[in-house]
């Protein structure tokens, strides 16, 4: 079996070590190669071939589901997938945990799948990332990103679309479809063609051109709509019965939750079961920031976080398109949809979340907060992230950062808190967003090298 290195993210008056961070990441490393050498995954002995979920659970009204057949919602709305807590715990120790690979599904217990999963890339642990410098620009002292673009598809929606697409093949599934506007659709073309389903994608005409081919590449039958979302979320909605699809839209089956839920768990490993101050989320519908409150929920009923203290949870959104902020500000439970919905983070275009009281739900009971930003700065703060830390922002994390300078600025934030900004994407994913003109060289004649100096990025 193959051990893991953790990245342990120490208290605010302690210092990183570095050697942790190089360990977990000479262990991924390590760890990817044997798996693609052998294109094979070994599962962990440790744990009998179960499956610990006991029922699901209507998330508007408590009424109570069988686990062990397809299920979609309850009364128009999402369902809970819940678990025997008392009896993974008697299997599923911290110091077992410590001993399996830093990939999602190390934490089998917890999830819906059990074991051997059909669909998967190896989905590894992502990295939790200092950034010193650009914490320094807004006067923090410890600042992380948790980078999700180094998942298997090029964001988080990896997590969600693995669980549910896993999930679709043990239930006998055949035809699967998918409403998206930005990466969902990638990543369930890649899932669904891993596992042999048969993929629809619907999706806005202005969907970013990368998520659009990469879809076709996959193999889906790929549509493009002139509507938003919402229309091709009609679409599939309408087809259920004449094409015999299963819909895998976000919240309308219960297991992307569980697959987006893993980045709670990893963030509470990451942080050494003492979970960090405030996290900042882009939220359009709003899954992860749910699926990761319902881990840190599950996790604290196991009885492994070091203290009651929980995250404020921030829920990031454009003015461009801004529902659960509304939602928020207005102290209403549900959220109305919002017209005219328009912003270069395309994750953020969701103009009515099935899920919204979830979302708000979280944010309330964390004391956190929802916060609009302004669309015409994401491109600003975007590069501004990029050029200072090197990492890849997309423009949802970068719509993050700009909620970082305002909660700062006001002192919503202060200094010495621990936060974590979440990366949901890889910027190479949104060429839109990078509006660059590039300056030419004259090599005609004798290069002036003192120009060089005077030329400052776009």
């Amino acid at each position: 079996m193959l051990v893991a290195g953790t990245l342990r993210v120490p208290s605010a008056n302690s210092e990183v070590n570095s050697a942790s961070a190089t360990a977990l990441g000479e262990c991924l490393l390590h760890n990817a190669v044997q798996w693609r050498l052998h294109q094979r995954i070994d599962f962990h002995a440790d744990t009998p071939m179960t499956s610990f979920v006991t029922h699901l659970e209507s998330a508007i009204d408590g009424t109570h589901l069988p686990a062990g057949e397809v299920q979609t919602m309850h009364k128009d709305r999402p369902l809970w997938v819940r678990y025997d807590l008392d009896a993974v715990g008697k299997v599923l120790t911290k110091e077992k945990l410590k001993q399996r690979c830093p990939w999602l599904w190390r934490y089998e217990e917890l999830l819906p799948l059990g074991h051997n999963p059909v669909a998967t890339f190896g989905e590894g642990m992502s990295p939790l990332l200092r950034a010193s410098k650009l914490g320094k620009h807004f006067g923090l002292e410890n600042l992380l990103v948790k980078d999700e673009s180094q998942l298997p598809t090029g964001s988080f929606k990896s997590r969600g679309l693995t669980m549910a697409i896993n999930m679709a093949h043990r239930f006998g599934v055949k035809r699967v479809a998918i409403p998206t506007a930005g990466n969902a659709g990638g990543a369930m073309a890649a899932y669904a063609a891993r596992a042999g389903i048969e993929a629809f994608v619907f999706m806005p005409r202005d969907t970013p051109i990368i998520n659009q081919r990469e879809c076709a590449l996959f193999g889906a039958k790929t549509f493009l709509v002139d509507g938003l979302i919402t229309d091709c979320g009609r679409v599939v909605r309408e087809g259920k019965e004449p094409m015999g699809w299963f819909d895998v839209s976000t919240l309308k089956e219960p297991y992307r939750i569980e697959g987006k839920k893993t980045m709670g768990l990893e963030l509470a490993e990451q942080f050494d079961w003492e979970l960090p101050d405030v996290i900042l989320y882009p939220t359009g519908g709003g899954t992860g920031l749910i699926g990761m409150w319902k881990a840190f929920a599950e996790l604290a009923e196991m009885g492994w976080l070091a203290s009651d203290k929980r995250p404020r949870m921030v829920a990031v959104q454009s003015d461009g398109c801004c529902p659960i902020v509304t939602a928020y500000e207005n102290n209403d439970r549900h959220a109305a949809p919002h017209e005219n919905p328009a912003t270069i983070a395309s994750g953020l275009r969701v103009p009515a979340a099935v899920g919204d009281f979830m979302i708000l739900d979280a944010v309330r009971e964390s004391g956190g907060c929802a916060i609009a930003v302004e669309e015409e700065r994401i491109r600003e703060w975007m590069r501004l992230a990029t050029t200072t830390e090197g990492i890849a922002i997309c423009p949802e994390a970068a719509a993050c950062v700009g909620a970082l300078e305002k909660l700062t600025a006001d002192g919503w934030i202060t200094p010495k808190e621990r936060v974590v900004l979440f990366n949901t994407g890889a910027a190479q994913k949104y060429v839109e967003a990078m509006d660059v003109d590039l300056p030419e060289l004259d090599i005609s004649g004798a290069i002036d090298w003192e120009k060089f100096f005077d030329i400052q990025p776009e």
